[in-house]
Parts: structure tokens; sequence; C-alpha cells
């Protein structure tokens, strides 16, 4: 990965850890904003399959737990499965963002990152 990728990374994860301080102090508008930017980056065409994959084993991390029931989900279902919830939930967040209901919208697109994560 060359460094300008390496810069793209750590913006992104800048971003991610941002997010999930403003979503943890109730600021769900600020913390919806900053996942929508990291979304956008990962969506565009300057991210390659290694570039994701370094992404979500930041997720992993962010998003540790013992107790994690999602985790335990994605391992009795396929990839494909996932990728359905991932969109299911992804489409979900649209709909309570144009709801205005911030809290609503990070929460689905947190839960969806979670099914996305290693």
């Amino acid at each position: 990965m060359e460094h300008s990728g390496l810069s793209i990374l750590a913006n992104l994860i800048k971003l991610t850890r941002s997010s999930e301080t403003k979503f943890k102090k109730g600021n769900f508008k600020g913390a919806l904003d900053d996942k929508m930017k990291a979304n956008q980056i990962l969506k565009s065409k300057c991210c390659d399959e290694k570039f994701i994959e370094k992404y979500n084993e930041e997720l992993s991390n962010l998003y540790s737990s013992k107790f994690d029931l999602i985790f335990d989900h994605k391992l009795k279902i396929d990839q494909i499965k996932i990728n359905e919830i991932v969109k299911m939930l992804e489409r979900k967040s649209e709909e309570k963002l144009k709801n205005l209901d911030y809290r609503g919208a990070i929460k689905a697109l947190r839960r969806a990152e979670k099914y996305m994560s290693n």
C-alpha cells in the first residue's frame, strides 16, 4: 500500500473512531455524519480488497466485546446472507435518516459494520 493509501486508511480510522466517540456522547447526528463520510471513502475507487481488509481489522478491534451476539450469528450464516443483512441495515439507516431519526440511522450503520468486521 502506497503512502496516499496509508493516509486514506488513517483518515478512515480517524472518522470511525470520531463517530464512535460522538455516538457514546449522544451526538447521533455528528456520529452519523462521520460514519457517512467514512462509507463514502470506502465506496470510492481508491479502496481495493487489501485496504478494506485492513479497515475491517480496525473495526474488529473497535467493536470487540466479550458478549457479541452479532459475532455469534455470523458464525452460523454464510457470506451471502451476511451481505444481504448489511444491505438491509444500510437501507434501514437511509429510511431512518429520511425521518430525521439520527439515533436509529447510526445504530443501523454500526450494526452493519459489525457484520462486515472480521
